[in-house]
Protein backbone atom coordinates (compact mmCIF):
# COMPACT_ATOMS: atom_id res chain seq x y z
CA UNK A 1 0.00 0.00 0.00
CA UNK A 2 1.40 3.39 -1.01
CA UNK A 3 0.94 5.98 1.72
CA UNK A 4 1.89 9.64 2.08
CA UNK A 5 2.54 10.94 5.60
CA UNK A 6 2.21 14.70 6.13
CA UNK A 7 3.57 15.53 9.60
CA UNK A 8 5.71 18.46 10.75
CA UNK A 9 7.12 16.94 13.95
CA UNK A 10 10.34 15.13 12.89
CA UNK A 11 10.29 12.44 15.59
CA UNK A 12 6.64 11.57 14.98
CA UNK A 13 7.20 11.60 11.23
CA UNK A 14 10.06 9.13 11.53
CA UNK A 15 8.14 6.86 13.91
CA UNK A 16 5.20 6.75 11.52
CA UNK A 17 7.42 6.19 8.49
CA UNK A 18 9.36 3.37 10.14
CA UNK A 19 6.27 1.73 11.64
CA UNK A 20 4.30 1.71 8.40
CA UNK A 21 7.30 0.47 6.44
CA UNK A 22 7.61 -2.46 8.86
CA UNK A 23 3.92 -3.25 8.20
CA UNK A 24 4.51 -3.49 4.46
CA UNK A 25 3.62 0.04 3.37
CA UNK A 26 5.51 1.99 0.71
CA UNK A 27 5.91 5.40 2.32
CA UNK A 28 6.60 8.94 1.17
CA UNK A 29 6.75 11.84 3.63
CA UNK A 30 6.21 15.58 3.70
CA UNK A 31 7.16 17.92 6.58
CA UNK A 32 4.58 20.62 5.85
CA UNK A 33 1.27 21.27 4.10
CA UNK A 34 2.63 22.91 0.95
CA UNK A 35 5.02 20.03 0.28
CA UNK A 36 2.33 17.51 1.14
CA UNK A 37 -0.10 19.00 -1.36
CA UNK A 38 2.56 19.08 -4.06
CA UNK A 39 3.44 15.40 -3.54
CA UNK A 40 -0.20 14.31 -3.14
CA UNK A 41 -1.14 15.82 -6.50
CA UNK A 42 1.98 14.63 -8.32
CA UNK A 43 1.86 10.95 -7.35
CA UNK A 44 -0.79 8.26 -6.87
CA UNK A 45 -1.33 6.99 -3.32
CA UNK A 46 -3.64 4.45 -1.74
CA UNK A 47 -3.97 6.59 1.38
CA UNK A 48 -2.77 9.81 2.99
CA UNK A 49 -2.00 10.19 6.69
CA UNK A 50 -2.52 13.87 7.45
CA UNK A 51 -1.69 15.82 10.59
CA UNK A 52 -3.96 18.82 11.20
CA UNK A 53 -1.59 21.06 13.15
CA UNK A 54 0.83 21.95 10.36
CA UNK A 55 2.70 25.25 10.00
CA UNK A 56 1.64 27.50 7.12
CA UNK A 57 -0.95 25.47 5.22
CA UNK A 58 -2.63 23.40 7.91
CA UNK A 59 -4.24 20.01 7.40
CA UNK A 60 -7.71 21.42 6.80
CA UNK A 61 -6.42 23.75 4.07
CA UNK A 62 -4.47 20.90 2.47
CA UNK A 63 -7.52 18.63 2.52
CA UNK A 64 -9.73 21.31 0.99
CA UNK A 65 -7.19 21.99 -1.77
CA UNK A 66 -6.73 18.27 -2.41
CA UNK A 67 -10.46 17.67 -2.88
CA UNK A 68 -10.76 20.81 -5.01
CA UNK A 69 -8.13 19.31 -7.33
CA UNK A 70 -10.41 16.25 -7.77
CA UNK A 71 -7.97 13.97 -5.92
CA UNK A 72 -10.11 11.47 -4.01
CA UNK A 73 -7.29 9.55 -2.30
CA UNK A 74 -8.57 8.27 1.08
CA UNK A 75 -7.36 10.55 3.90
CA UNK A 76 -6.93 9.62 7.55
CA UNK A 77 -6.64 12.76 9.70
CA UNK A 78 -4.34 12.71 12.72
CA UNK A 79 -4.99 15.36 15.34
CA UNK A 80 -4.37 16.10 18.98
CA UNK A 81 -7.77 17.77 19.04
CA UNK A 82 -10.67 15.62 20.16
CA UNK A 83 -13.45 18.21 20.00
CA UNK A 84 -16.45 17.08 17.99
CA UNK A 85 -16.47 20.20 15.82
CA UNK A 86 -12.90 19.48 14.68
CA UNK A 87 -13.93 15.96 13.70
CA UNK A 88 -17.00 17.24 11.86
CA UNK A 89 -14.96 19.87 10.02
CA UNK A 90 -12.51 17.23 8.79
CA UNK A 91 -15.27 14.93 7.57
CA UNK A 92 -17.09 17.84 5.97
CA UNK A 93 -13.97 18.74 3.99
CA UNK A 94 -13.66 15.20 2.69
CA UNK A 95 -11.63 13.21 5.23
CA UNK A 96 -12.42 9.50 5.28
CA UNK A 97 -11.53 8.87 8.92
CA UNK A 98 -9.83 10.50 11.88
CA UNK A 99 -7.66 9.42 14.80
CA UNK A 100 -6.77 11.50 17.85
CA UNK A 101 -3.34 11.47 19.47
CA UNK A 102 -2.16 9.52 21.35
CA UNK A 103 -3.24 6.41 19.47
CA UNK A 104 -2.46 2.73 19.12
CA UNK A 105 -0.21 2.05 16.13
CA UNK A 106 -2.05 -1.18 15.39
CA UNK A 107 -5.32 0.78 15.31
CA UNK A 108 -3.72 3.25 12.90
CA UNK A 109 -2.71 0.44 10.55
CA UNK A 110 -6.20 -1.09 10.79
CA UNK A 111 -7.82 2.26 9.98
CA UNK A 112 -5.61 2.75 6.91
CA UNK A 113 -6.49 -0.73 5.67
CA UNK A 114 -10.16 -0.01 6.32
CA UNK A 115 -10.40 3.20 4.28
CA UNK A 116 -8.58 1.63 1.34
CA UNK A 117 -10.64 -1.57 1.58
CA UNK A 118 -13.77 0.53 1.05
CA UNK A 119 -12.33 1.60 -2.28
CA UNK A 120 -11.60 -1.95 -3.38
CA UNK A 121 -14.94 -3.32 -2.22
CA UNK A 122 -17.11 -0.84 -4.04
CA UNK A 123 -17.15 -3.13 -7.06
CA UNK A 124 -17.13 -2.18 -10.73
CA UNK A 125 -20.87 -2.27 -11.43
CA UNK A 126 -22.59 0.96 -12.41
CA UNK A 127 -25.76 1.71 -10.42
CA UNK A 128 -28.58 3.54 -12.24
CA UNK A 129 -31.72 4.52 -10.33
CA UNK A 130 -34.15 7.17 -11.54
CA UNK A 131 -31.95 9.89 -13.07
CA UNK A 132 -28.95 9.08 -10.86
CA UNK A 133 -26.03 7.08 -12.29
CA UNK A 134 -23.22 5.98 -9.98
CA UNK A 135 -19.93 4.43 -11.12
CA UNK A 136 -18.13 3.47 -7.87
CA UNK A 137 -14.85 2.46 -9.50
CA UNK A 138 -14.43 5.66 -11.49
CA UNK A 139 -15.83 7.74 -8.62
CA UNK A 140 -18.31 9.43 -10.93
CA UNK A 141 -21.91 10.36 -10.19
CA UNK A 142 -24.40 12.10 -12.45
CA UNK A 143 -27.96 13.23 -11.91
CA UNK A 144 -30.11 14.14 -14.88
CA UNK A 145 -26.93 13.99 -16.96
CA UNK A 146 -25.02 16.54 -14.86
CA UNK A 147 -21.89 15.50 -12.98
CA UNK A 148 -22.06 15.58 -9.18
CA UNK A 149 -18.72 15.80 -7.36
CA UNK A 150 -18.71 13.79 -4.12
CA UNK A 151 -16.11 13.09 -1.48
CA UNK A 152 -15.21 9.45 -0.94
CA UNK A 153 -17.39 9.12 2.16
CA UNK A 154 -20.31 10.75 0.37
CA UNK A 155 -19.86 8.27 -2.46
CA UNK A 156 -19.78 5.32 -0.05
CA UNK A 157 -22.96 6.61 1.59
CA UNK A 158 -24.71 7.05 -1.76
CA UNK A 159 -23.67 3.57 -2.91
CA UNK A 160 -24.92 2.03 0.35
CA UNK A 161 -28.30 3.72 -0.06
CA UNK A 162 -28.61 3.13 -3.81
CA UNK A 163 -27.76 -0.56 -3.51
CA UNK A 164 -30.70 -0.86 -1.12
CA UNK A 165 -33.06 1.48 -2.99
CA UNK A 166 -36.60 1.34 -1.63
CA UNK A 167 -35.45 -0.10 1.70
CA UNK A 168 -34.55 1.71 4.90
CA UNK A 169 -30.86 1.38 5.78
CA UNK A 170 -30.36 1.73 9.52
CA UNK A 171 -28.03 4.27 11.08
CA UNK A 172 -26.05 1.43 12.63
CA UNK A 173 -25.48 -0.29 9.30
CA UNK A 174 -24.48 2.96 7.61
CA UNK A 175 -22.07 3.84 10.41
CA UNK A 176 -20.43 0.41 10.26
CA UNK A 177 -20.18 0.58 6.47
CA UNK A 178 -18.57 4.01 6.49
CA UNK A 179 -16.30 3.81 9.52
CA UNK A 180 -16.14 0.18 10.63
CA UNK A 181 -17.82 -1.68 13.46
CA UNK A 182 -15.03 -1.00 15.95
CA UNK A 183 -14.91 2.76 15.41
CA UNK A 184 -16.76 4.93 17.89
CA UNK A 185 -18.35 7.70 15.82
CA UNK A 186 -20.78 10.29 17.15
CA UNK A 187 -24.26 10.21 15.63
CA UNK A 188 -23.79 13.75 14.37
CA UNK A 189 -21.02 12.59 12.01
CA UNK A 190 -23.54 10.57 9.99
CA UNK A 191 -26.03 13.45 10.04
CA UNK A 192 -23.39 15.83 8.69
CA UNK A 193 -22.56 13.40 5.90
CA UNK A 194 -26.20 12.82 4.94
CA UNK A 195 -26.89 16.57 4.88
CA UNK A 196 -23.83 17.12 2.70
CA UNK A 197 -24.94 14.40 0.28
CA UNK A 198 -28.47 15.80 0.14
CA UNK A 199 -27.12 19.25 -0.68
CA UNK A 200 -25.40 17.83 -3.74
CA UNK A 201 -27.87 15.15 -4.89
CA UNK A 202 -31.27 16.53 -3.89
CA UNK A 203 -31.13 20.28 -3.29
CA UNK A 204 -30.83 21.34 -6.96
CA UNK A 205 -33.77 19.12 -8.01
CA UNK A 206 -37.51 19.08 -7.42
CA UNK A 207 -37.66 15.35 -6.78
CA UNK A 208 -35.98 14.36 -3.54
CA UNK A 209 -34.45 10.88 -3.42
CA UNK A 210 -32.88 10.65 0.05
CA UNK A 211 -35.41 10.53 2.87
CA UNK A 212 -35.22 10.11 6.63
CA UNK A 213 -37.11 7.28 8.32
CA UNK A 214 -37.62 8.63 11.82
CA UNK A 215 -35.81 6.68 14.50
CA UNK A 216 -34.47 4.14 12.03
CA UNK A 217 -32.25 5.44 9.26
CA UNK A 218 -32.39 6.60 5.66
CA UNK A 219 -33.93 5.42 2.39
CA UNK A 220 -33.14 6.11 -1.26
CA UNK A 221 -36.34 6.35 -3.30
CA UNK A 222 -38.50 8.72 -5.33
CA UNK A 223 -40.95 10.42 -2.98
CA UNK A 224 -43.17 13.46 -3.18
CA UNK A 225 -42.38 16.71 -1.44
CA UNK A 226 -45.17 16.06 1.04
CA UNK A 227 -43.76 12.64 1.93
CA UNK A 228 -40.29 14.13 2.27
CA UNK A 229 -41.48 16.76 4.74
CA UNK A 230 -43.30 14.10 6.74
CA UNK A 231 -40.20 11.88 6.89
CA UNK A 232 -37.85 14.53 8.24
Amino acid sequence: MRTLIVEDEPRMLELLRKGLYEHGFTVMTAPDGETGLEIATAFEFDSILLDINLPGMDGYQLLKALRASARMTPVLVLTARDAEDDMIRGLDLGADDYLTKPFSFLELVARLHSITRHVREQGDGTIAIEDVVVDPMRHTVTRNGSRVDLTRLELLLLVSLAQNAGQCVSRRVLTQTLWGSDHAVSSSALDVLVNSLRAKIDAPHLRKLIATVRGLGYIFSTITGQQERASR
